[in-house]
């Protein structure tokens, strides 16, 4: 049987080299002529590794861009708060931490909300603002745990609003009634404000609730100091009397 010269895999060649009898014949292969118009193209070679035997199809993978530095962006910065408890801070930078804020970009502090100066709060505004300018493309985002950490009552809070809608700061709360991102400059600044009154009422729920239970406690003349009277108000002032000698007193003049 005549040999094909094509290259392995062509489907006119058999596993042992010779010629298919289904692709040629003795006198194509003997005439020159007829021998150039049956040249087949080469199969390429089977990947037995491929299920049934098929040539696997590599995908066009596009590079991915990254998303620090563009357009549409988000830039975070983090600020947590409490009062008292080292475990309520510690579990707010947790929760900041856990969505993907750097450390250094996070800013904490223990005070309470009834102060009006916050340096740690001031020091994220002021952060927040720098990357804005530095990066005006981008949406510069300040998140907090919860809306508390912000301020306490509807004046401060609006105030806050206005700041940020001039600067273009956006807001994000991680949990609460208003969690999600938004922008106070829109629509998100009337929920801001109403939130905050919402804030302000249970404030004042939690006072009266408290002035409820300290009455029936007077009552029973339970909570709070003794009455003071006149005889016990005299008292150490007379016993501090009769200690001044005349002696001392000519001394110290």
């Amino acid at each position: 049987m005549p040999h094909c010269h094509v290259q392995p895999g062509s489907p006119c060649r058999s596993s042992s080299g010779a010629v298919a009898s289904t692709y040629h014949t003795g006198r194509f292969t003997n005439v020159p002529a007829w021998r150039r118009n049956c040249a087949c193209r080469p199969r390429p070679a089977v990947d037995r590794a491929c299920p049934g035997g098929r040539t696997p199809r590599l995908r066009h993978q596009s590079p991915q861009t990254p998303r620090r530095g563009h357009p549409g962006a988000d830039i975070r910065v983090g600020y947590a708060r409490c009062s008292h408890a080292t475990r309520e801070l510690q579990s707010q930078l947790d929760a900041l931490a856990a969505y993907g804020i750097p450390r250094e970009k996070i800013f904490a502090e223990k005070v309470s909300s009834h102060l009006r100066v916050r340096p740690k709060f001031e020091a994220a505004l002021q952060a927040a603002r720098q990357i804005k300018v530095h990066a005006p493309h981008c949406r510069v985002i300040l998140t907090v745990c919860e809306m508390k950490r912000l301020g306490r009552d509807s004046a401060e809070l609006t105030a806050l609003a206005d700041h940020l809608s001039a600067h273009g700061i956006a807001l994000e709360i991680l949990a609460g009634p208003l969690t999600g991102i938004y922008d106070p400059a829109g629509t998100g600044r009337v929920l801001f404000a109403f939130f905050a009154a919402m804030a302000e009422t249970e404030r004042e729920n939690i006072r009266e609730a408290t002035l409820e239970g300290l009455n029936p406690a007077r009552r029973k003349n339970h909570g709070g100091r003794p009455r003071s009277s006149p005889r016990t108000c005299c008292t150490p002032c007379c016993a501090a009397a009769r200690t001044v000698t005349p002696s001392t007193t000519s001394a110290s003049t």
